[in-house]
């Protein structure tokens, strides 16, 4: 049977193109599936939204001719300080600070914009042979056969390929069409994300300072600007939402601090609900599943598009070095090396990140006495120190060939 693409990938946010380009390396022919159209992606304004890149992130990006289009527009993350305490009381004594002179490898990682990011990608599916771009359109159906699959989409316009990958999301229609559950639950806490203007440098730095309602982030963009990711209790941050920014910003300087100097908001503000949405099989029958389609976690650590591309290098390996030995990529064994090397990882960032807010979002006297006393221990043993810098720079596990 001739099929019209070897893989068929259904999202085109971040994690479908970075795939798509890894496989066109590997001489796999791939078709981009956006529901948005290109205009929209490509004419995105300063939103205030960005990533933190670890620094096994951004070798994949270099490695598939990324991170040369937006290093200009990224900014490296030097150090990062972690500190618990109450709104308006500062921060306590007992506090982690990890360098990145620590390592070897230079800085643990990167903030860059959303925009910037995704420009690069479109320019990037365009220029590269092998990869087939179609914006604007969605998928109503897809089914399996016996050497291949097809999606219909809502032109009516139907595509076949060997295998189907879905990078739609948290609510994937790829999973649910496929069968494929997930298991989760809400945080009761919702992220205000916002960019700010500040009159002092921040010098690299990254905070993250928890309250007992939720953490809040304060991550390092080029120039005096910085991106804030605030959770709150659903009720307070819905509150908070509906004040004029004047209003908003008062309620943030008691919260933020005075170290930057007087603090600006900078473009417009967003809310998402919080939650932990894992599904319960990456694979399916010739389909897989990468990014927030398989797993969507707290995102206190930042790690949510950096497990995505870790998903991108792994799959992208997998498929690569089976199409080497002749076997057929969308095979159930192919499929399962995938699930296996993926699935714990996950699992255990998923956990991590679980337990830490549960830790850390609440005025218990105990638990903060505990954990105080904890980042101090930490804080104060160069060995420990060490490995959470370079767990923070992405560099511990098992790394795909792209992230090496």
């Amino acid at each position: 049977m001739t099929h019209d693409s070897d893989i068929l990938i259904v999202g085109g946010g971040l994690n479908g193109p970075a795939l798509a380009l890894a496989l066109a390396q590997a001489d796999l022919r791939v078709t981009v599936i956006d529901a948005l159209s290109e205009k929209v992606r490509k004419n995105a304004a300063f939103d205030g939204r960005a990533y933190a890149l670890a620094l096994a992130s951004v070798r994949l990006l270099r490695a598939i001719d990324i991170w040369d289009q937006v290093a200009d527009q990224a900014q490296p993350m030097l150090e990062i300080k972690v500190s618990d305490g109450r709104a308006g009381e500062g921060p306590s004594p007992f506090f982690m600070h990890f360098d990145h002179a620590e390592i070897e490898e230079g800085p643990m990682g990167h903030m860059l914009e959303d925009r910037y990011l995704r420009r690069a990608f479109l320019a990037a599916l365009a220029a590269t042979p092998g990869i087939t771009h179609i914006s604007g359109e969605t998928v109503t159906n897809q089914a399996i056969g016996p050497d291949g699959v097809s999606v219909s989409l809502a032109s009516g316009k139907v595509l076949s390929g060997r295998l189907l990958v879905g990078s739609d999301g948290r609510s994937s229609g790829t999973a649910k069409r496929a069968g494929i559950t997930r298991t989760g639950w809400g945080y009761g806490q919702t992220a205000l994300v916002a960019a700010l203007e500040h009159d002092l440098p921040h010098n690299g730095i990254a905070h993250q300072f928890f309250m007992p309602s939720g953490p809040l982030a304060i991550l390092p963009l080029p120039g005096n600007v910085s991106s804030i990711v605030w959770s709150e209790t659903d009720a307070t941050a819905a509150e908070f939402s509906a004040l004029s920014d004047t209003e908003f910003m008062d309620v943030l300087r008691p919260r933020f601090g005075d170290f930057l100097g007087d603090i600006r908001l900078r473009g417009k503000r967003f809310s998402y609900p919080l939650g932990l949405t894992i599904a319960n099989s990456f694979v399916g029958d010739r389909l897989a599943l990468i990014g927030d389609a398989a797993h969507g976690l707290h995102p206190l650590a930042g790690q949510g598009l950096n497990a995505g591309l870790r998903d991108v290098g792994a799959l992208a390996q997998v498929l690569s070095e089976a199409r080497q030995r002749g076997e057929d990529i969308a095979a159930a064994d192919v499929l399962t090396r995938y699930q296996q090397w993926r699935r714990f990882d996950t699992a255990t960032l998923a956990v991590a990140t679980d337990l830490t807010n549960k830790l850390f979002s609440n005025d218990n006297p105990i638990l903060r006495i505990g954990r105080d006393l904890g980042m101090g221990a930490i804080n104060a043993l160069p060995g420990v120190r060490r490995a959470f810098i370079r767990e923070a720079a992405g560099l511990t596990g098992e790394l795909p060939a792209l992230m090496r």
